[in-house]
């Protein structure tokens, strides 16, 4: 994490510290990690390219999937299903929640894709 955007984080109200946090790993990887469920890599057609180009190109952010303007949750459909994404926050050794998920010092960015079924 570079000193920068560690001090551009501090500055920004929280909840838009968390979403520019989460916007870094969905649409450029930072931050974090990407999983993709079995069920998900299982769908005919699944392709790793095309589901990170989804994430990175996804903007259908409203009141019911955003209601903190965290941008952490989403729902999609590609490869002839309903998929689901969530963003969740841990602390650096991914043992337990994050004590501050504005501070990306402290916190790795767990975003999982998953079948709406297996919500």
């Amino acid at each position: 994490m570079q000193t920068e955007e560690r001090n551009t984080c501090a500055q920004l109200p929280r909840g838009e510290a968390i979403a520019q946090l989460n916007d870094a790993l969905r649409t450029q990887g930072k931050h974090g990690v990407i999983m993709v469920t079995a069920g998900v890599r299982d769908l005919r057609g699944f392709n790793p390219v095309m589901l990170a180009a989804s994430l990175a190109s996804y903007a259908a952010f409203d009141a019911d999937n955003d209601p903190h303007g965290e941008r952490d949750f989403g729902d999609m459909a590609l490869f002839g299903a309903d998929l689901l994404w969530k963003i969740d926050y841990y602390d650096q050794d991914l043992t337990f929640g994050s004590p501050d998920p504005a501070d990306p010092a402290v916190t790795k960015r767990v975003l999982t894709v998953m079948l709406a079924s297996e919500y």
